[in-house]
């Protein structure tokens, strides 16, 4: 069982992240701050992820009583990068290019501590089957996606029905690789 030297701040309005921390077992409060997600052009997807979650974890650099966990999710398809839809439209067209095709999720975690920042990301392939237009206006119109990157929520209607199999971490789909974050913990 992990015993940690400071409370747990979780930089996160996701309920899955919470919903993980809290299956983990740990104790943690919840903290947002505003902070620009913009970033270079010139990161590749992984490297996006990593960047916005030490920004977030960054703006947490003068707490050092807690352990402050930060963390950011990137779908990409051929090196675009699929952020959360604007609108319906939006969804549709990410949908259309998930559909019968793989792609990766890459969840990047920082873990600031004591004003030292630790960072990881962990990487999963997703492979979907095929969906008609009807099934992308369903499930858009009942799952309401457009607070998830990439359009679709691996724990919902869409994990059940078209993700046909998982290259990696099915918790870092979600949002947050439990398995690696939990390691990371372990040294802190």
């Amino acid at each position: 069982m992990l015993q940690l030297t400071a409370p747990i701040i979780l930089v996160s309005k996701s309920p899955r992240r919470q919903e993980l921390l809290r299956l983990m077992g740990l104790d943690f409060s919840v903290e947002l701050k505003d902070v620009d997600e913009s970033y270079p052009d010139t990161l590749s997807a992984p490297e996006i992820a990593v960047y916005i979650a030490e920004k977030k974890a960054k703006a947490f650099i003068g707490d050092a009583n807690h352990i402050v966990i930060t963390a950011d999710t990137i779908v990409a398809i051929n090196g675009e990068i699929l952020g959360k839809p604007k609108d319906h439209a939006e969804a549709q067209e990410m949908l259309a290019k998930l559909s019968g095709n793989n792609h990766e999720v890459y969840t990047g975690v920082s873990i600031n501590h004591q004003g030292h920042i630790t960072s990881f990301y962990d990487k999963t392939t997703v492979f979907c089957r095929e969906l008609n237009n009807e099934e992308i206006n369903y499930y858009i119109d009942n799952y309401q996606p457009f607070d998830k990157a990439g359009s679709y929520g691996i724990q919902d209607w869409f994990g059940l029905t078209v993700v046909q199999r998982l290259e990696g971490s099915y918790t870092n789909v979600m949002g947050l690789p439990t398995e690696k974050l939990y390691g990371y913990l372990l040294d802190v």
